[in-house]
C-alpha cells in the first residue's frame, strides 16, 4: 500500500435500525483506518436518516493518523448516541481501500451497514487518495556511471 494521504467524505446514511423507541436516533460513525479513529459530529434528532458531510482526513507523514503499509480498509462504525446509558452500536461498514489507492478518487458511494451479520442501511462516503511524493536525498542512479556505464570488452 503506498505512503500518502485518504480524505474521506462522510456524506449520509439511509435505513438505520432504529434503536430509539420514544425519541429520534442521534447517530454518529467512528472511523478507523489502521490504528487511527476519527468521530464525527452527533446528528442530533435524524434518526434513521443523518447527513454529516464532514471532512477527515487521514496521513501517514504525521502522528495524528496512520495511512501506511498493510492498510487495506477503512472501517465506519455507526452508533446512536444514548444519555446516561452506553452508546448503541448500529453496524458497521467495511470498506477496501484498494479501488481509491488505484483511481485515485472515488465519488460519493454507498456501503452496506451491516450488525450480527444482517443488513442494517447503508452509509454514503466519498473517499481520494493522494500518495506522498518520494522524498530523494538528491542521489540519481544515472548521475555516478560506474559498472552500469562501462562496457566489458573480452
Amino acid at each position: 500500500m503506498p505512503h500518502g494521504t485518504l480524505e474521506v467524505v462522510l456524506v449520509s446514511a439511509k435505513g438505520l435500525e432504529d434503536s430509539d423507541f420514544l425519541n429520534s436516533m442521534d447517530p454518529y460513525v467512528l472511523l478507523t483506518c489502521r490504528t487511527q479513529d476519527q468521530k464525527s459530529n452527533v446528528a442530533s434528532g435524524q434518526g434513521t436518516t443523518p447527513e454529516w458531510n464532514e471532512t477527515f482526513i487521514f496521513n501517514s507523514q504525521t502522528n495524528t493518523a496512520n495511512v501506511s503499509e498493510g492498510t487495506t480498509e477503512l472501517k465506519a462504525k455507526i452508533f446512536d448516541t444514548d444519555v446516561g446509558t452506553e452508546d448503541d452500536p448500529l453496524g458497521e461498514a467495511t470498506i477496501s481501500l484498494e479501488a481509491v489507492f488505484l483511481e485515485g478518487d472515488i465519488p460519493p458511494s454507498a456501503y452496506n451497514v451491516v450488525k450480527d451479520e444482517e443488513f442494517k442501511g447503508e452509509i454514503w462516503i466519498a473517499l481520494s487518495f493522494k500518495p506522498s511524493e518520494n522524498r530523494s536525498r538528491g542521489f540519481e542512479e544515472e548521475s555516478y556511471g560506474g559498472w552500469k556505464n562501462s562496457e566489458a570488452s573480452y
